[in-house]
């Protein structure tokens, strides 16, 4: 079989006491806790503003400062602001401006150039466009820089570079009624005056990290994983590091990064001490090159069908009888184990959803721990091999997969430092990391600690200011929850739209949710501007109907939430209750398709329902 077959369920322990697992679970969470939240990263301005804010990859280019009226200005030049782009000119709007703080577009492919980066899900379906521009990934789980290059390719094709604005950071937003646009200004100095101005910035463009106590104080070399520093390390992201052969480094974090970065450090740095206080759960990876007679076989509509597939199959939908698994990875294992199961009962149509859920739960527990299991396989040493274990629910954490990152814990070069009992590295010091009460003395400190993404929408914007009509606050409007219409218009805030985790469809596949949105604001603008209309928003009436369709569909999956281990994926533990929203953004629980079938009908309806089109004269 390879990766292209259809595959069926895999095997897991028979073996499995789901009630003493269900303590252990809960006591892993329990030590872990923080009472902060997200609060414990630190917000990444003044004296820690070089973690996010320099370009390690493009030296910025003097210019004069731009003062022009401008048709649409796209903020953030990452996959979805590069799908913005390209719909908005698939549409007949021109005008187009990407503003970047980066010096090319890319957005996280532009930024994480760290060794070993690789797309962790099926890059047939993650990477976007691939029919349109007839590019086809050279193998399952794409290397950075091959995804950095298509969307290089993205921007070329659909002329994005012509308007591009690198290099700058827009620092605050305000609609001037006057004039009946937005008022740009920037860190250059800019004074750009847009008439439509689309939020593309991702939920993956800002690092985090961690409010260690003397984290000003370590003399050594530090960096984030976001802005690798090949100049200290030597090599590039496929390795090579041997300016670390005489260095002591440490890495705080293992994600998904640090699971792409452990194999690497640990090959070539003198030592490597590994800061863990959560494992994340690891699959093999089985990274194939791309078969030339199945990319051959490739019928047009192949990538919309297999992105469809792996949905259905992913930890967001359920069973799936009528369609084999085309990905067949360790994201779709879970729905397979699951539809197996069912189908092999005696009456599946009997089957009541909570029988479903349950036994969907029991496979979950299952599936869990067989990638324990192997650790104890691959993992020599049973201390360390134990502190690896992931002891929580499927999709707590983001899943893993790599061939060589839990053999390398078993180099004579390579530490394990557990840090869950003490909820994190305790502090730096002038020499090196302190932790469990220990000094490592290191030269290097690397924090692979991920990106904003549950933290306050304000920082995650990082943008001092967006004030719509009547100075309203963006940040003030959406304190308690948010206000939008399909998640990507809210009252108050003319000509402006928003993409990302925000009261829309969410799938699993990221870049299908950006596209999703790109083509339905493109086709706003675009008939805004047909119907010469000066503003378009949506009516009081439209906003609260569909906060009320958001209430009225809401599953209420708390109790999953907070039993499991401090992340992103649930507050850092502190849950998403009255006033704090999720990274998912309280989205539409119908489905991603449903969802995308609605905004199809609203299209095709053509009477723009729920917003306000007005000109100049109104």
């Amino acid at each position: 079989m390879t990766m292209f077959d259809t595959c069926g369920p895999t095997q897991t322990p028979d073996d499995v006491d789901i009630d003493a697992l269900r303590e252990k679970y809960s006591q892993e969470r329990n030590k872990r806790l923080r009472p902060e939240g997200s609060e414990q990263y630190l917000e990444l301005k003044d004296d820690f503003a070089e973690f996010a804010e320099v370009d390690p990859h493009t030296p910025v280019t003097p210019r004069a400062p731009i003062n022009e009226d401008i048709e649409v200005a796209v903020l953030g030049g990452g996959i979805a602001g590069l799908l913005a782009g390209a719909y908005l000119k698939k549409a007949g709007v021109d005008d187009v401006h990407v503003i970047e703080m980066a010096g090319d577009f890319g957005g996280v492919w532009y930024w994480n150039r760290f060794p070993g980066i690789q797309c962790d899900n099926d890059a047939y379906c993650y990477i976007p466009m691939l029919e349109e521009l007839d590019f086809i990934p050279s193998k399952k789980y794409a290397d950075g820089a091959e995804i950095f290059e298509h969307c290089r390719r993205i921007g070329k094709h659909f002329g994005l570079y012509d308007g591009a604005i690198f290099s700058t950071q827009v620092t605050t937003m305000r609609w001037d009624e006057e004039i009946k646009r937005w008022r740009l200004a920037t860190n250059r100095g800019d004074d750009i005056r847009a008439r439509f101005v689309v939020m593309t910035q991702g939920s993956y463009n800002r690092p985090k990290l961690p409010g260690i106590p003397g984290i000003a104080d370590f003399k050594g070399h530090v960096f984030h994983s976001a802005r690798w520093d090949y100049d200290y390390t030597g090599g590039d992201a496929t390795g090579g590091l041997h300016k670390l052969a005489d260095k002591n480094v440490a890495l705080v974090g293992t994600g998904a990064t640090g699971v792409q970065l452990v194999p690497h450090l640990g090959r070539d740095a003198k030592h490597l001490y590994v800061f863990q206080r959560t494992p994340s759960s690891v699959d093999m990876r089985g990274n194939e090159p791309t078969d030339p007679q199945w990319a051959a076989s490739l019928q047009p509509g192949w990538q919309e069908e297999r992105k469809r597939n792996f949905h259905r199959w992913s930890p967001f939908e359920g069973v799936v009888f009528d369609a084999a698994d085309q990905v067949c990875d360790f994201w779709t294992e879970l729905g397979r184990n699951t539809t197996a199961r069912i189908a092999a009962s005696p009456d599946p149509a009997s089957l009541t959803i909570e029988q479903v859920m349950a036994i969907r739960e029991e496979e979950d527990y299952k599936v869990m721990e067989r990638l324990r299991r192997r650790v104890a396989d691959l993992v020599e040493d049973p201390e360390t091999a134990e502190a690896l274990k992931p002891y929580y629910r499927f999709m707590c954490k983001r899943p893993c997969s790599n061939d060589e990152y839990l053999p390398t814990f078993n180099r004579p070069n390579v530490t394990l430092v557990d840090v869950a009992e003490s909820k994190g590295v305790d502090r730096l010091t002038e020499m090196g990391i302190v932790a469990n009460g220990v000094e490592y003395e290191v030269d290097c400190v690397i924090f692979a600690s991920g990106f904003e993404i549950s933290t306050e929408i304000s920082r995650r914007y990082a943008i001092d200011a967006i004030e719509g009509r009547d100075g309203l606050s963006l940040f003030d409007h959406w304190r308690d929850g948010y206000k939008t219409l399909h998640g990507m218009t809210s009252r108050g805030f003319p000509n402006q739209f928003h993409t990302g985790f925000i009261q829309g469809g969410v799938s699993a596949n990221t870049t299908a949710m950006f596209e999703q949105q790109a083509e339905h604001i493109a086709y706003v603008i675009a008939e805004a501007v047909k119907r010469k209309a000066t503003t378009v928003e949506p009516s009081r009436e439209a906003q609260d109907a569909w906060l009320n369709t958001i209430r009225e569909l809401a599953i209420d999956t708390s109790a999953f939430d907070l039993s499991c281990t401090p992340g992103y994926y649930n507050n850092e533990g502190s849950g998403f209750g009255e006033g704090v929203r999720s990274f998912l953004g309280d989205y539409f629980m119908a489905g991603f398709y449903v969802f995308d079938d609605l905004l199809r009908q609203w299209r095709d309806k053509g009477d723009l329902d729920g917003l306000e089109l007005k000109n100049m004269n109104d």
